[in-house]
């Protein structure tokens, strides 16, 4: 047993000391404060700017003021400057910056405004948009003059429709519910398709790695191989938690302190639930055990660190098949397929947690799900155990999985 918590300890402090973990650990942290600052950046550089311009040439003479009064109501930070300038004279103004644009307002035979907008690049105006807006509602407003409704008739005539979504299914959520919890997933589901890669590449690697090093043929005279792996997959795990830990607190400290913010509204922060963060913990800790203990007999089985990669790819694509079934989970959670695929060991840990995000899923559904993954686990962990007690022997190229067998028939000869 001290053999067992020296490896672990060797594993998981070697590793955290490492450039590359603290760095990854460093810049991903960088970035969760720079996703979840946004907004505050981008106020930023706004403080001090000038404030943006569009020209408006009224043809008609009437119908800049109430054009200026329904642009107010959609857009407080770009301000309409009427002129009478020909159009030449304000594309050089454009294009000298003085100006985003400028409106030609016109009235129709029908006597309802219209307007082109013009600008150096339409994609980067965010004012066209709004502008048609504008226009609209001063349509609706002369519209309805021409027919001589009463205020009475106007408030029915821009009264929006009544509609409503009830679900009838008892484990549907609200749509408000659906899509704070759909971003929330999302991010979550990322991070544990991202992490259960790294690390069981990492597993992988540095079995191949003591291999090809002769260390392997020293380390187990002393220890036996099954204690070295789970040893070594546990001390790796722990450094997982410890690193998605550090993204998860910066993440929650730093929209803490804006919880109004768009970021924390996407996020559904304000309505974050305790429970699903213990089941993103307990989905990524059963995941991470799955696919560690294939990677830890998948690189016993190489002793080259070039081979490992192919020798990973199979588990690669099974951790991206699962990350894509989940992306469709996000938009149809209550399908069959994403119901069978959740009980599905290598699929489960991303889809059973799109679904308990997404629906209100009875607690046997859920408990099933961990046991499947834990049965699976004890299965996969005993056999290969049993693989990487022969798989550590072998020595030279070996980078197909029928090597298992011959790995197999040296586990029984110690």
């Amino acid at each position: 047993m001290n053999n067992f918590w020296l490896i672990l300890s060797q594993s998981y402090t070697t590793k955290f000391k490492t450039k590359s973990f603290l760095v990854t650990t460093v810049l991903v942290a960088l970035a969760i404060l720079v996703a979840t600052n946004m907004e505050r950046i981008f106020s930023y550089f706004d403080e001090g700017g000038e404030t943006e311009q569009i020209a408006v040439v009224d043809e008609s003479g009437t119908l800049f003021e109430p054009f200026q009064a329904q642009f107010s109501a959609v857009e407080d930070e770009v301000k309409l400057v009427k002129t009478n300038e020909s159009e030449s004279v304000l594309k050089d103004e454009v294009e000298e910056g003085t100006y985003e644009g400028y409106l030609m307002l016109r009235e129709t035979e029908g006597g309802l405004p219209a307007g082109v907008y013009k600008a150096g690049n339409i994609t980067s105006s965010g004012s066209a948009e709004q502008i048609q807006q504008a226009l609209q509602s001063l349509k609706t407003i002369h519209a309805a003059e021409s027919l001589q409704l009463t205020d009475e008739q106007m408030k029915i005539w821009n009264a929006p429709v009544q509609f409503n979504t009830v679900a009838l299914a008892d484990t549907a959520k609200s749509e408000e519910e659906r899509m704070q919890a759909q971003s929330l997933v999302y991010v979550l589901l990322f991070f544990i398709y991202l992490s259960v890669i790294m690390y069981a590449n990492m597993i992988a690697s540095d079995v191949a790695i003591e291999k090809s090093s002769r260390v392997m043929e020293i380390l187990i005279s002393s220890v036996s191989p099954v204690t070295h792996m789970f040893a070594k997959i546990l001390g790796v795990g722990l450094l997982g938690l410890t690193q998605l830990g550090i993204w998860l607190l910066v993440a929650y400290l730093s929209l803490a302190n804006q919880p109004e913010s768009l970021a924390a509204n996407w996020l559904g922060f304000s309505s974050l639930s305790s429970s699903m963060m213990i089941y993103a913990v307990i989905f990524f800790v059963l995941g991470y055990f799955l696919y560690a203990t294939v990677a830890a007999l998948l690189g016993s089985l190489v002793s080259r660190l070039e081979d490992v990669q192919q020798m990973m790819t199979p588990l690669t694509l099974l951790v991206m098949a699962g990350f894509f079934i989940s992306m469709y989970g996000l938009v149809q959670p209550e399908s069959t397929f994403i119901t069978v695929t959740s009980y599905i060991p290598f699929f489960t840990p991303m889809t059973m947690f799109v679904r308990i995000g997404m629906l209100n899923i009875p607690l046997w559904e859920i408990l099933l799900g961990v046991g499947v993954l834990l049965v699976s686990i004890f299965l996969l962990g005993s056999i290969g155990a049993r693989i990487y007690k022969g798989g550590v022997l072998m020595y030279g190229k070996s980078n197909s999985l029928k090597d298992m067998k011959k790995a197999l028939d040296l586990s029984k000869n110690r």
